[in-house]
């Protein structure tokens, strides 16, 4: 008999449920929420009660589309770390009550090991070892993993993510949330040669992009006490220098990594592994450094519940279970 198991994940503002079977995605429902865009970010408050709302239609929808009903699964799993204290309590309450209720197992996931393992989801896979770049939103981290099982950070920032990077250079523009991806969309018609913003001098595989922030704004001051349409006249080559330098210190930072353990399977993961510069830019630095190059689709680079259940695959292999009594955290450590 084949090993059920329903993942949930509710770290931030998508509501998802995902059923894996013998370590194959039968189903990957994601509901967003769109009611943080007129306030410039996620609300924390707001991002609870619509995961209230999604959870029963979405794990409904999960196990419909994975022709199951509750009674076939083996185990539960779900998002304990990192992320909204609200939010990871609905995920976890609900695993706990379904685990219960059923008497299976409950499996707790971090959510950063899941975003690695998102590259497990489809073939090619990387091979042991390899390094994973992992950047969203809220982290930034080159990830050593040996097993998937048996991972250990070995850079990451010491103060603001790639993600946010992004974003607060996005509203800086004066482009609504998310900016990210607005970003993204200008930077394919713009020269990303044109400005030039400085890469910061961070001494081993640590991140920082505080400083590119400070340059960006300063930037932006500068040309437009010279200029009041400078961001509107030049917006899609701003938009490619931005982008231009943020992959280039994520991906120079990698190019140390691989030459530090020599390692040279390499893939991405996290929410900005979406970003077309990047997964354009580790092609190339793959093809110039040799490396076997990994880059999941696009629908496991953000959250989602698939990358939660795989995750919930190995443990289960391994017998990685959870009590009732395990509480959800915000930031616990990489483990």
């Amino acid at each position: 008999m084949p090993v059920n198991i329903l993942a949930i994940e509710s770290s931030c503002d998508e509501t998802s449920a995902a059923v894996i079977a013998d370590g194959k995605i039968l189903s990957n429902i994601i509901a967003n929420q769109s009611v943080h865009e007129q306030y410039g970010g996620v609300v924390p408050e707001l991002a609870s009660r619509a995961h209230q709302e999604n959870i029963v239609p979405v794990v409904d929808a999960a196990l419909k589309k994975a022709g199951m009903v509750p009674a076939d699964l083996n185990a539960i799993a779900f998002t304990q770390s990192p992320g909204l204290i609200g939010s990871l309590l609905v995920g976890s309450c609900f695993a706990k009550s379904m685990a219960l209720a059923l008497d299976v197992p409950l499996i707790a996931v971090h959510h950063m090991q899941a975003h690695v393992l998102a590259n497990f989801i489809e073939d090619p896979k990387p091979a042991f070892p390899f390094l994973c770049l992992t950047v969203s939103g809220g982290h930034t981290q080159i990830v050593l993993c040996e097993s998937p099982l048996q991972m250990r950070v070995i850079g990451e920032t010491t103060d603001d993510a790639a993600g946010e990077a992004f974003d607060k250079s996005a509203k800086l523009l004066g482009l609504p949330y998310p900016g990210g991806p607005l970003i993204d969309k200008y930077a394919k018609e713009g020269d990303p040669f044109k400005f030039k913003f400085p890469e910061p001098q961070i001494p081993g595989l640590n991140f920082s992009f505080s400083g590119l922030k400070t340059a960006i704004l300063y930037f932006l001051q500068d040309n437009r006490a010279k200029q009041a349409d400078f961001v509107e006249a030049n917006l899609r080559d701003i938009c490619a220098s931005i982008q231009h330098r943020i992959v280039t210190i994520l991906l120079n930072k990698l190019v140390k990594a691989s030459q530090e353990t020599g390692v040279r399977e390499i893939s991405i993961a996290g929410g900005v592994s979406a970003n077309s510069g990047l997964r354009q830019g580790l092609k190339e630095y793959g093809e110039k450094h040799q490396w076997n190059v990994y880059i999941p689709k696009f629908e496991y680079c953000t959250d989602n519940a698939a990358m939660i259940a795989m995750t919930a695959h190995y443990k289960y292999l391994a017998g990685a279970f959870s009590p009732l009594d395990t509480i959800p955290s915000a930031r616990a450590a990489f483990e």
